[in-house]
């Protein structure tokens, strides 16, 4: 029998650090199937006092319920929002997860999200590929928006909001942030009316935390206000944006584009956004690089090795 301490993997994650895992800890999977799951948690739920998982997949109260011994969970990921933080701090276990070495990349993705519907870069790319370009009785291309110099309208100035923000200074871009209270010791404009931020913006970037409080807080009346002439942008979560009022406004030309990493139900993608010329979608891929997905398996484990030792957690849910 292995001297390793077990530690119960809820999903599949990233093989590098899946391998690390393997060489410190005796890693058990948790059955996919239901009823196996079911039946496993009641034979070997007590054998645990440490789980991995990602912020996508989170891990249910059943699961928790089911594990008596669980005393630190390290997921994968930023988001918070697929876990019970207070039955979780109930229990007092400890929660790790993995802000900060993915603020670069999500805010890059938002530039280049802003980059893309604003000078309708995807777009020319399927005139181009479509044989459109110079072909007799073919449309001339649309013109697109000017990026540089705009007005950018940060919802949720958190650590990415905040690195968005001092990205948007080489582009020369005006900034406002609503957030549900000011920002100390920031220079941009606070926007207390959520509304009146969307009706001043060319962009609106959404990047507020998901969950009950944020759920469908850019509705019909956020869209109405952002108007036929600005463009949406969510790399945040898909709860956050009112898909369907999103996608009623994107046919009906009431905003002037979306561009999109996060949807209501992923992966599942409503079909009618496929046809439309106003909108980009990407695969949830913000903080899909390389290097940012390595740094992020290495503070999963740096949250692991912290708890073992006893030591506070490079990063825990209980400290923002």
């Amino acid at each position: 029998m292995s001297d390793k301490p077990r530690i119960l993997q809820a999903l599949r994650l990233l093989p590098w650090l899946e391998a690390q895992l393997a060489q410190d800890y005796e890693v058990v999977h948790l059955p996919a199937e239901p009823q196996a799951r079911q039946q496993f948690l009641k034979e070997q739920g007590a054998d645990f006092g440490l789980l991995v998982t990602s912020a996508a997949h989170g891990i249910g109260n059943d699961v928790l319920e089911a594990l008596p011994k669980l005393r630190m969970i390290s997921s994968f990921g930023v988001g918070l929002d697929k876990f019970d933080l207070g039955y979780i701090g109930q229990r007092g276990m400890a929660l790790g997860y993995t802000p900060d070495v993915l603020n670069d990349c999500v805010a890059d993705l938002a530039f280049g999200l802003m980059l893309d519907i604003g000078r309708r870069l995807s777009q020319a790319d399927r005139y181009v590929r479509a044989g459109q370009w110079g072909a007799p009785g073919a449309p001339a291309f649309p013109l697109g928006f000017k990026v540089s110099g705009a007005r950018l309208g940060i919802v949720g100035l958190g650590r990415i909001g905040s690195t968005i923000a001092r990205r948007a200074s080489g582009f020369d871009m005006d900034v406002r942030y609503h957030s549900r209270k000011p920002v100390a010791d920031q220079p941009w404009t606070y926007e207390p009316s959520l509304h009146e931020l969307a009706r001043w913006s060319d962009f609106l970037v959404v990047i507020t935390s998901g969950g009950a409080g944020t759920h469908h807080l850019i509705d019909q009346s956020v869209l109405d206000a952002l108007g036929s002439q600005s463009f949406l942008i969510n790399v945040s979560r898909g709860s956050v944006v009112h898909e369907a009022a999103l996608l009623s406004a994107l046919q009906d030309k009431r905003i002037g584009g979306a561009a999109l990493d996060v949807f209501e139900r992923e992966p599942h993608v409503p079909s009618d956004f496929y046809s439309l010329d106003n909108v980009v979608m990407v695969p949830h891929i913000a903080s899909a690089t390389v290097q940012t997905r390595q740094a992020m398996a290495q503070r999963v484990l740096d949250n692991l090795r912290a708890h073992q030792q006893g030591l506070p957690l490079p990063s825990s849910a209980f400290a923002v």
